[in-house]
């Protein structure tokens, strides 16, 4: 199909890496000459065919994306259109109201994305394993909503169906209030000493990562789906006020409550591509700080014909060496602690955890 995208940053141009290997004609549009350029070069040599645009994606700011929809349906009365935004109630509240559009719209939302944005970071692999959520209205097309799903296929995704206020309860929980977590923290950083900084681990890295993401970005969104995100932080901020609580009158019993709460919620969050989550075993190998060490233990790894499921990185200042866990299941961490310490790598036995 011919497809034009209608945003150039992180997700319209992996949308277009993606589809491009598919066949599919891709067209690119974005209001940032510099966003546009570089997208075409990432996606290399297109010729385009003579013909109506079939299918229009919109991956603009959610604040555009009705306005921009207006517009392309005015130039492409015949194509089916998709937006790829973050919130939906009010969006298909909207397109509604506009005769014509609804039947041939399709709203939807891929569930995957970067800390870091613009079409420098696109990758076509983006959105393999991840859930797209499609949110079609009652006045959507049969054939529009199959073609919203064979495109979403095609990226490697796992389709969802949602209405549009599940999809947008859903979104607070599950990317929301992480972001909200991470900034904040990100924040409180601030308050302490920075020399402390060289000090910090994976689990402060992990835990603060999404606070690099865009600023605009994300004051709109929060501000926009405020309706489902407040409730949320109501109970985040019952919690806090808890433990703050407990810890002034040292109630060893009320801190453990709060942090087993906190075991219980990690432990339902599924697994890989949304299955129950699995008991993995960490396996953690010393390595020299030196070139090519990660690409020799991928080596080891395929030739024990063992999988990775997951693996971090740690090394302290000033050290000489550096710290590989790998996470995998029981059978193939067992599997690879023997062939690597048999050819004398320092790896470690390997322990249970919790995917």
């Amino acid at each position: 199909m011919r497809i034009k995208i209608v945003g150039a940053g992180l997700i319209g141009t992996s949308l277009a890496l993606a589809w491009k290997m598919r066949g599919h004609e891709i067209e690119l549009a974005d209001k940032s000459e510099a966003h546009l350029a570089l997208a075409n070069h990432l996606l290399g040599e297109v010729t385009l065919q003579h013909g109506a645009v079939e299918v229009v994606v919109i991956a603009t700011p959610v604040q555009e994306i009705l306005t921009t929809l207006q517009g392309e349906f005015d130039s492409n009365p015949e194509a089916v259109f998709i937006d790829i935004g973050g919130l939906k109630t009010n969006l298909l509240l909207e397109v509604a109201r506009i005769p014509g559009l609804n039947a041939r719209f399709c709203s939807s939302h891929p569930m995957a994305g970067r800390e870091v944005s613009g079409p420098e970071s696109a990758r076509a692999d983006l959105f393999l394993g991840r859930p797209w959520i499609i949110t079609p209205s009652a006045q959507t097309e049969p054939r529009t909503l199959t073609i919203a799903r064979e495109l979403a296929t095609e990226t490697g995704a796992s389709i969802f169906e949602l209405a549009p206020e599940e999809h947008d309860s859903a979104i607070a929980l599950v990317s929301h209030l992480p972001q909200v977590v991470s900034s904040l923290l990100g924040g409180a950083i601030l308050e302490g000493e920075s020399e402390y900084l060289v000090l910090a681990g994976q689990g402060l890295r992990d835990v603060s990562r999404l606070a690099a993401s865009d600023v605009k970005l994300w004051s709109e969104l929060l501000i926009a789906n405020r309706s489902a995100v407040l409730p949320l932080l109501e109970v985040l901020g019952d919690s806090l006020s808890q433990l703050q609580e407990h810890l002034e009158s040292a109630d060893y019993q009320g801190v453990s409550e709060l942090l087993r709460r906190g075991n219980e919620g990690r432990s339902r969050i599924p697994g890989k591509h949304g299955g129950q989550a699995r008991n993995y075993h960490q396996l953690p190998i010393v390595i020299d700080d030196k070139p090519g060490q990660l690409a020799r233990i991928f080596l080891e790894c395929a030739q024990a014909n063992v999988n990775i499921e997951d693996l971090s990185m740690e090394h302290s200042p000033g050290q000489e060496t550096g710290l590989i866990t790998l996470s995998l299941s029981e059978a193939d961490a067992t599997k690879l602690y023997d062939h690597l310490t048999s050819l004398g790598w320092l790896a470690h036995l390997p322990r249970a955890i919790s995917q």
